[in-house]
């Protein structure tokens, strides 16, 4: 494979920036130049170019870069460049904050700067803070030639910092970084403005309605805005009061559990909530203004962070975070596919709870799901002691939330408010009863939680441990848990601490730039195995269906391609069984999906 470092360097002012504006927004802005671009080839020294368009494409049409895999450090910028400015696409797309993201997680931080240093690659320089505001024909001789060098030494690492990272990186994972980077630079999907403009005034008129039937009172008192928030089907947020110790209300702005809510899916609790926290847009009105934005300029990129949670799950990025969307919102029916094409969007059913039951050997129930049984009312049946056959849709949704809420160690009292999150009451009495039921019925589980807690222990003492299914998870010590793909589950800087009289074990995370003491247990671990797994599974699956399809996006456990019209009823049966194919390292897990497919994107 031959492999080419690539970075470009681009105007940029105080006003219109990366910092200030999306990365869609700003290659596509009438204002975006390129002051010059470095290219390294294998262990060559790099060569800068700088000059008019037409000089640069000459310049990038000499390397055939569609016969190279491309590296770069974000390279979903610069891949986008080249396919939006330069029409040009690389044979392979290779991006090393991508690829230091699954490996080291947080702990390094995500900067070239940072990354080089810390495999004392040499320092990078700061030369494009003097070019704030300079068009290339502003630099002098003498400026240009020590951003040249700037550049060059910027690609110099960048490719050192690939061969650092290539040396024990699954393949199969490039393929996904490649995969994720392509539906951002290479974007297929359309958006229709007539239905994101109606859909606009819809939202604005009805958050003017919803906000002129509460006077302030309402939205600024604690005990008034909880109680609309109950009235909206909403259990409020609480906390622990640092100065009373006592619990309260999460009302603050800076507190995480109102700030979710701005995101919630009842556009009346996004309303309220923001106008609580004095935010102009609900998240759903800014989204959808975003949209309308993106259709004026193009196809729809879908900005995916490969590996943004450390069990290796993908995140919303740009400022269009699609793994949020709600389930019925009008922006769904927004996305459309391309001329002659439609789009298959296939879900993988169940799959952490499949693979919870697989890796944790809980036979009897792998094996009703591999015969397609309503678990849900199975475990329904075990709670109220009827037959499954005499369980009413109530009844199996308590069933259902037990099966997918109770598989980590959830207690009473989290499970009484999951339910209550759906307009269904319990006594805590019952929450306990249905927990010790679950956990009577389905004994295995339990006992993977407590050997992941062994597990945690012997990975502070440095030693491994056995977790799950044999041949399946190897927990190697301070490393961390290895998974199948060859990658690591990390805790970093995993300990004991005391709080109060009780010892429990943490790592450390970050949240910006603050670490943050998480603290970790059995249950949270399983938990995290078996999103990991999920996720492995998922990729797998995207890669086989992107052999034949595009893989537009995906969503959670759901991927979505692009069929031909004439193809739709055997792309459906295609993606479908990519879907329910088993992994090599787990044949005996049973899969399932359910698909659909139309012109706009599922509702």
């Amino acid at each position: 494979m031959n492999f080419i470092c690539l970075d470009f360097e681009t105007f940029y002012d105080r006003d219109y920036s990366l910092s200030k504006i999306t990365t869609e927004e700003y290659i596509r802005d009438d204002r975006f130049e390129v002051i010059g671009v470095s290219i390294q080839d294998g262990d060559a020294e790099p060569v800068w170019c700088s000059g008019p368009l037409d000089r640069i494409k000459r310049f990038l049409d000499s390397w055939e870069l569609d016969k190279h895999v491309v590296i770069a450090h974000n390279a979903a910028f610069d891949a986008a460049i080249l396919n939006w400015r330069f029409d040009i696409r690389p044979k392979g797309i290779a991006d090393t904050l991508s690829m230091a993201r699954a490996i080291h997680g947080t702990e390094v931080g995500g900067s070239l700067a940072a990354l080089a240093e810390h495999y004392e690659l040499g320092v990078k320089g700061n030369e494009v803070v003097a070019a704030l505001g300079k068009r290339r024909l502003d630099f002098t001789a003498e400026e240009m030639e020590r951003y040249s060098s700037y550049c060059d030494n910027d690609v110099a690492l960048t490719m050192g910092l690939f061969k650092k990272l290539i040396a024990h990186f699954p393949n199969s994972e490039l393929k996904l970084i490649d995969l994720t980077i392509r539906m951002f630079t290479e974007p297929v999907l359309q958006l229709s403005s007539d239905v994101l403009t109606v859909h606009l005034e819809a939202i604005q008129k009805h958050k003017k309605t919803i906000l002129g039937a509460y006077d302030k009172d309402a939205l600024m008192s604690n005990p008034k805005f909880a109680d609309l928030l109950r009235d909206l089907g909403v259990e409020p947020p609480t906390k622990i009061s640092p100065t009373t110790g006592k619990e309260t209300y999460a009302f603050s702005k800076t507190d995480e559990g109102l700030k979710d809510l701005l995101e919630h899916p009842n556009l009346d609790v996004q309303s309220v909530v923001a106008a609580r926290l004095g935010t102009k847009s609900t998240i759903e009105e800014t989204r959808t203004a975003r949209f309308i934005g993106i259709a004026a300029r193009g196809s729809m990129p879908v900005p995916l962070r490969y590996y943004a949670a450390h069990t290796g799950r993908w995140g919303g990025d740009d400022k269009v975070n699609l793994q949020n969307l709600p389930r019925v919102s009008p922006l769904k029916k927004a996305i459309l596919a391309p001329e002659g094409y439609v789009l298959v969007d296939s879900d993988s059913s169940q799959i952490e709870a499949r693979t919870l039951a697989w890796l944790a050997e809980q036979n009897d129930l792998v094996d009703a799901f591999e015969r397609n049984e309503d678990v849900y009312r199975i475990m329904a049946s075990s709670i109220y002691g009827k037959t499954p056959e005499e369980i009413n849709k109530n009844e199996r949704f308590v069933g259902k939330t037990t099966i997918l809420g109770c598989g980590y160690g959830m207690g009473a009292e989290k499970f009484q408010a999951q339910l209550k999150a759906f307009l269904f009451d319990m006594p805590l009495e019952e929450c306990q009863r249905i927990i010790k039921v679950y956990r009577e019925t389905y004994g295995w589980i339990p006992t993977l939680w407590r050997q992941a807690n062994v597990a945690l222990e012997a990975m502070i003492g440095g030693n491994t441990s056995p977790l799950g299914r044999t041949d399946v998870l190897t927990v190697e010590g301070k490393d961390g848990i290895r998974l199948p793909n060859g990658l690591y589950l990390r805790y970093p800087n995993l300990r004991w601490i005391t709080k109060g009289t009780k010892k429990e074990m943490v790592y450390d995370s970050k949240k910006g730039k603050t670490v943050i003491p998480t603290k970790i247990y059995g249950g949270k671990v399983v938990e995290n195995v078996c999103q990991a797994l999920a996720r492995i599974v998922i990729g797998e699956q995207m890669l086989l269906v992107a052999k034949k399809y595009k893989v537009a996006m995906t969503v959670h456990d759901a991927i979505t391609a692009v069929v031909p019209e004439h193809e739709e009823e055997t792309g459906k049966q295609f993606v479908e069984l990519c879907m329910r194919l088993r992994p090599s390292w787990a044949l005996d897990l049973p899969l399932n999906c359910e698909a659909g497919s139309g012109k706009s994107y599922k509702v």
